[in-house]
């Protein structure tokens, strides 16, 4: 849901070339700029994903038309978040997983401190979201909460640059050369660089991931028994 220019939908493919999987997101442009991405990265234009536009408010599923959803970084976009995450419970089946993300609280806090066009750009983020806060607005749906993570830590520094040096645009030099740090390590993965964001993530992650299980009978069943005996 709100896969953009598809960096997780072939991220998912890479890790699990056997799903069927659909992307979803409102912009026709980054439709289009996913699906080329993914012909390049598997140099095939057989994509085994279907790249959708779709509004997140009414999502052209039938009810219970997913095993697995994912929402990365998307309700911090949306005025009126809460009518997204209940589509995305409908169209999840019982037993199946939600996986959200939005950024953390603090670091962001500090984006929108150094810059305010950083949150008043057309499509930018018109709000900071506190874990805890958004983790009970998902319960309230009747999902199972299952454990939390944060991520990205590297990607933090390159973010205060782009807003402490906002008027000089993505390409001021010293934000650029972080930017291009960055892709490297996103297409290298270097055990060290691993290494430091884990290392870093419980300190100053960027984003809050969280997982849900949808109930069924089974899952529920063990979600009491921990409840009961934690």
């Amino acid at each position: 849901m709100g896969c953009g220019e598809g960096r997780h939908a072939i991220g998912a493919m890479v890790s699990q070339p056997d799903i069927n999987m659909i992307a979803v997101d409102l912009s026709l442009e980054d439709l289009n700029t996913a699906k080329q991405r993914h012909v390049d990265f598997f140099q095939t234009n057989a994509l085994p994903c279907l790249y959708t536009q779709a509004d997140g408010l009414t999502l052209p599923f039938a009810d219970h038309a997913f095993d697995h959803v994912i929402c990365s970084e998307v309700l911090e976009h949306i005025p009126d978040y809460q009518s997204i995450l209940r589509e995305l419970n409908r169209v999840l089946k019982p037993g199946g997983t939600l996986n959200v993300s939005v950024p953390r609280y603090w670091p962001e806090k500090i984006c929108w401190w150094l810059s305010k066009e950083y949150h008043q750009v057309e499509g930018g983020h018109i709000r900071i979201f506190k874990g805890r806060k958004l983790r009970k607005e998902i319960q309230q749906l009747s999902l199972i909460f299952r454990h939390h993570h944060w991520a990205h830590a590297l990607h933090v520094p390159y973010w205060w640059l782009r807003c402490a040096f906002w008027k000089r645009g993505a390409e001021f030099a010293l934000t650029r050369t972080y930017h291009r740090f960055l892709v490297w390590d996103l297409l290298k993965k270097p055990r060290l660089t691993q290494q430091l964001d884990a290392i870093f993530n419980p300190l100053m992650g960027k984003s809050i991931v969280m997982y849900f299980d949808k109930p069924n009978e089974k899952n529920q069943r063990e979600h009491t028994h921990k409840e009961l005996n934690p």
